[in-house]
Order: C-alpha cells, then sequence, then structure tokens
C-alpha cells in the first residue's frame, strides 16, 4: 500500500510547499503593504472629466490630462461618502497652498449634490475639480479605491502613487520631498 501512504502524504507536502512560498515572501524584505503602479514613470493617461455643478452652478471647471503638462500637479481621487477622504483631507488642503503645484481633484462615483456639500462643508482646496460618476477614469489610473493621489511631474509622467489617505507622516516624509526633487 506505498500508493495509499503518498496519498496521504500529498497535503502535508502541499502545505509545505505554500509555507516555504509564504517564508521566502516574509523574508524578501518587501513591504506587503505597498502597492505597486504599472504607471510610475509613464504618461498619465489621456482623459476629458467635465466639471463639478450642483444647482445649476460650476463649483469648480473640469480637467483633461493634456493641462497637466508645463506644470507639477497633484491628482487626487476622492468621494464624500470615503471616511478615509475626510481623514486626509487636512493634508489636501497644505499641499493646495504648495507653491508652483496644482491641486486637481477627481469626484469619484458622487452624486454632485453630496460631493458640493461635502466640499462646502470641510472646504475646497482644489483648483479644478473633474468628476468621474460611473468610475470610467479611474480603472486608467489603476486605482485601488479612494483616496488614491498621483504626483505627475512637468512633462505629465506619474512619478509618485499614494494609496490610501494621505497622513501627516506621509505628506512630510514622502510627498514633499518627491515635490521638491521634482522642482529641480
Amino acid at each position: 500500500m506505498p500508493s495509499r501512504r503518498l496519498l496521504y502524504l500529498a497535503p502535508l507536502a502541499v502545505f509545505a510547499v505554500i509555507a516555504a512560498a509564504a517564508a521566502f515572501y516574509l523574508q524578501s524584505g518587501r513591504d506587503p503593504r505597498l502597492l505597486p503602479s504599472a504607471l510610475i514613470d509613464k504618461p498619465a493617461p489621456a482623459f476629458s472629466a467635465p466639471g463639478l455643478e450642483y444647482n445649476g452652478k460650476t463649483i469648480r471647471q473640469g480637467v483633461e490630462s493634456t493641462s497637466f503638462k508645463g506644470r507639477i500637479t497633484i491628482l487626487n481621487f476622492f468621494a464624500s461618502w470615503c471616511t478615509p477622504c475626510l481623514v486626509e483631507h487636512p493634508q489636501i488642503t497644505a499641499l493646495s497652498k504648495t507653491p508652483s503645484v496644482a491641486l486637481v481633484g477627481i469626484n469619484y462615483k458622487d452624486k454632485p449634490a453630496d460631493a458640493a456639500n461635502w466640499l462646502a462643508r470641510h472646504g475646497n482646496p482644489y483648483a479644478r475639480i473633474g468628476v468621474d460618476p460611473a468610475g470610467e477614469i479611474a480603472p486608467e489610473f489603476g486605482l485601488y479605491g479612494v483616496p488614491e493621489t498621483f504626483l505627475i511631474d512637468r512633462v505629465g509622467r506619474i512619478r509618485l502613487k499614494q494609496v490610501g489617505p494621505i497622513t501627516a507622516q506621509v505628506l512630510k516624509e514622502k510627498i514633499l520631498p518627491a515635490i521638491e526633487a521634482l522642482k529641480k
């Protein structure tokens, strides 16, 4: 009955292979919280998003990817229903005051009234806001969810991607140094 013994050992062998692969990955030094982006150092995807309007009034003009050329741009995907977006809002507001940087928002899968009210309540730091009500632009950027933020250089290339809310630490240690490097 040697074949029957092998049958009982098969699950143990599969477990050993999975455990060895997991141990190798954990020892590789890779941070499992980092989500890679295939867009880093590539041109920002081409898109055009209409502006945010509410009650017949334009809250902010829309956004086109061609507007990224010639200036450093922070592109932030946000929504009124997104709790982490509210958490990062003070940092986004601080970024809006960064000299030589354009802060642009994409309102993701949101109702115009909800977005307008949210911005009125918490402040509107964006120079322009495009709307993506059906989530058609987000996949072009490889969006995992909101909030996500992209740093785009003067020639329109994505230089940094921040998945999740921008904390004070992320702003200080990651985003502001990347902006300074692009200013040189």
